[in-house]
């Protein structure tokens, strides 16, 4: 009998137990031409930070937790021809109400300025899916509340011949999290709603109100 061996054993007859591989992932930015998916680079996945409060006695420290903090994302794109990323870019940015101060607007009278409601919108979702070696989603990151924060347009230099990248910060409030797992190949989740929720999904989340 062979011996098995949990890196290789086939799950339901797919290789599921494959470790995740950083290569195979995804990244949907829902306003972008496509999803932005073909012309993505790279992207960091969420992550959380929890502050901390000291409390001196004599010669020790004692620490106690505070409160969550979500980090932003970087997103790296090709820029392409056809979509044009950095037009795509600027034109989410003017959606969200930045306007360039020209002396048309002024004339006009407009005094848009940004608002969340407007930056989140403009965007539109975002979503980091790592998938197995048949495509499927091991693991959604689902951003909630996502804009945009600050826009790189990258380098130029006679000695690169490399193609020209953009760089996003995107901020966001919390993070949704589904995975999929040896113990339930069809979709399951490490942290749960609270229960009463309707829906089966399971996430992560920075404050404890519940939903």
């Amino acid at each position: 009998m062979a011996e098995s061996n949990f890196w290789t054993d086939s799950l339901l007859g797919r290789d599921r137990l494959d470790p995740k591989r950083a290569y195979r992932f995804i990244v949907e930015l829902n306003n972008y031409d496509s999803g932005a998916t073909w012309y993505a680079k790279s992207v960091t996945k969420p992550s959380i930070s929890v502050t901390d409060t000291a409390h001196t006695y004599l010669n020790h420290k004692f620490y106690y937790p505070g409160r969550v903090e979500w980090s932003e994302i970087s997103v790296e794109l090709v820029d392409p021809v056809s979509p044009d990323a950095a037009a795509e870019t600027f034109a989410i940015l003017e959606s969200a109400g930045y306007h360039i101060p020209t002396s048309t607007v002024q004339e006009a009278g407009d005094l848009t300025t940004m608002s969340k409601t407007r930056a989140v919108n403009a965007l539109g979702g975002v979503t980091i899916k790592q998938v197995d070696s048949d495509g499927v989603a091991l693991e959604t990151w689902t951003l909630v509340n996502p804009f945009i924060k600050s826009v790189n347009l990258g380098d130029l230099s006679y000695e690169n011949d490399a193609l020209t990248s953009i760089s996003l910060g995107i901020r966001y409030d919390y993070a949704h999290c589904q995975t999929r797992t040896a113990a339930s190949p069809t979709g399951d989740e490490v942290f749960r709603r609270p229960s009463g929720n309707d829906d089966n999904s399971f996430f992560f989340r920075a404050n404890t109100g519940g939903e």
